[in-house]
């Protein structure tokens, strides 16, 4: 299920440069800086999302980044579709994705991109973006895993946008999908092995 376009491609091709350098914006390491914790990619995982902010013992630090990340992929969704229209919303959404996951700024090497996957569904629909944050926040609390709850919430995110509404972002919402469980293959290989580290281990 697909938008229908009715907004022009030029202003949709502007609509997507200015979302995909507000989505590349790395909250994380400019808050870890910020915030005298050191460089990200010396840290943990050397991901620069909440989670290994969270590494560091800052809670407040990795609430920063949880909100900053999945913010500015609401606000390029919200202000899109405030000004030009639904069709204009997912593309906005899905290329703050893609900022964040391949920032200019490091060399195209970001984050997984759950926090702002999760700040775009919000932004599309609010109960379908609620019911997924709901779901990472059970399978987080129940097996300690961020990795594992980041998988989960990405496989639910269409089934919710169906259910929930509204069902013409269950393509995109898929294609994030996708991308988050790609992004999380060597967490899936430590998941499988054992090796994963659990929710709050320090680095």
């Amino acid at each position: 299920m697909i938008p229908i376009i009715e907004t022009a491609p030029a202003t949709l091709a502007l609509v997507a440069l200015v979302a995909y350098f507000l989505g590349s914006v790395p909250f994380g390491m400019v808050v870890a800086r910020a915030m005298g914790l050191g460089n990200l990619r010396d840290i943990g995982s050397g991901n620069i999302g909440a989670t290994n902010v969270l590494r560091t013992g800052n809670k407040a630090a990795a609430f920063l980044t949880l909100v900053f990340d999945a913010g500015k992929g609401a606000v390029a969704v919200l202000l899109a579709g405030m000004w030009f229209g639904a069709d204009a919303a997912q593309i906005a959404g899905g290329f703050a994705f893609l900022g964040h996951l391949f920032p200019i700024w490091l060399r195209f090497k970001g984050g997984k991109g759950v926090a702002t996957f999760l700040g775009i569904l919000l932004a599309l629909g609010f109960w379908a973006g609620f019911a997924t944050c709901m779901t990472w926040l059970a399978v987080a609390i129940l097996f300690r895993y961020s990795s594992l709850a980041a998988l989960v919430s990405a496989l639910s995110a269409p089934i919710w946008l169906y259910v929930l509404g509204p069902p013409a972002a269950v393509g995109l919402a898929f294609v994030m999908a996708a991308l988050v469980w790609l992004r999380h293959k060597e967490n899936i290989a430590r998941l499988l092995s054992g090796d994963e580290s659990s929710i709050g281990k320090k680095s």
